[in-house]
């Protein structure tokens, strides 16, 4: 470990332990009590305890009214952050790092999935001839969106095995029944996804997995550790200038990931919206049930995952490869610290 790194994680440390002060909350009315958030997927299970908050009211009960924009890939929604036109992203959490590469002030300030629940899979017609990720050489290779979690997970997955980024066309193909027909109408022949898209496929018979992060397990097999996935994050400028509002909508997703930690796979069916299920009941079942374990339990990252996600963008990334990043201006832990004391 470089003294770079064992000082980052040193200060990153005292932070999450809480013993650097944390922020005043006021316990006022939210400063900005309409707010939009963008999200690239909703219907996808990555951002579960995103729709949970908003279903069962968690948002109403805090005093905020939540407009929910859905884009085609996380990477859509960070650009409409950047562009003003929503408040918060529920999005994945590298993305926080990318944008302080840059110098833009993007912060999350609660985690939604400890592992990423990102499932790589080779259509059932071209399984026999694609076996691993040293395989994928000129494939087709479908994603949510182009620079989203999904994408740079399978490339780093062939990066591991040996190949470059690049060396395989990356494919939007959007999520929910989109990715399903994408693969159906054999448009690609690899898949980088996420549930309930993934076990409709499987429950189908269309695609042979390859690389499960749905659990510990698999992600500690793919990135050596664990890996945090989807997080609420917004521009700083905007946290410091809306502490109230922000302490709210954690709080809304903090309760909505104690809920899960109870809830049935039944009680989740009937909370989502019916097309959330993709006309598979029983299908989305069989997936919230494999993908309860990836959520987090405290809405905080480790240190130890925040650190993996930098390490991996670094060897994806030639912008990134010799950058310095702060880690600790990447998550902040005390809105999450606050929500569950």
């Amino acid at each position: 470990m470089t003294i770079e790194r064992r000082t980052v994680l040193a200060g990153l440390g005292a932070l999450s332990l809480g013993t650097l002060p944390l922020p005043a909350f006021a316990q006022g009315a939210p400063e900005k009590s309409k707010l939009v958030l963008g999200v690239g997927g909703r219907a996808l299970l990555y951002y579960l305890p995103l729709a949970i908050a908003d279903r069962r009211g968690f948002f109403k009960e805090q005093g905020l009214e939540v407009e929910i924009n859905d884009f085609a890939g996380g990477a859509r929604s960070l650009q409409a952050l950047v562009g003003g036109s929503v408040d918060v992203v529920a999005g994945a959490y590298e993305h926080t790092i990318r944008m302080q590469a840059k110098a833009q002030d993007i912060r999350a300030v609660v985690e939604m999935g400890r592992f990423p629940g990102i499932v790589i899979a080779a259509r059932k017609e071209v399984a026999a001839r694609i076996k691993s990720p040293a395989d994928f050489r000129g494939v087709k290779i479908g994603v949510t969106a182009p620079g989203s979690s999904t994408a740079l997970t399978v490339q780093y997955a062939m990066v591991k095995a040996g190949l470059k980024a690049t060396d395989a066309p990356i494919i939007g193909i959007g999520g929910g029944a989109s990715a399903v027909a994408a693969v159906v109408q054999g448009q690609v022949d690899v898949i980088s996804h996420l549930d309930p898209v993934v076990s409709k496929l499987e429950a189908d018979g269309l695609i042979t997995t390859l690389i499960d992060t749905r659990t510990e397990a698999g992600t500690r097999a793919l990135f050596g550790g664990s890996n945090p996935a989807a997080v609420i994050y917004s521009r700083q400028e905007f946290i410091e200038k809306n502490p109230n509002t922000m302490q709210r909508v954690v709080n809304a997703c903090v309760k909505a990931l104690k809920w899960l930690e109870t809830a049935t796979p039944d009680q989740v069916a009937d909370t989502v919206p019916p097309e959330y299920h993709l006309g598979d009941r029983a299908v989305y079942l069989q997936a919230v049930a494999k993908l309860k374990e990836s959520y987090s339990r405290t809405g905080i990252a480790s240190l130890e995952g925040m650190q993996s996600v930098l390490d991996v963008l670094k060897q994806l990334d030639p912008e990134l490869a010799t950058a310095t990043v702060d880690l600790s201006k990447t998550f902040n832990p005390a809105f999450a610290q606050k929500a569950g004391a």
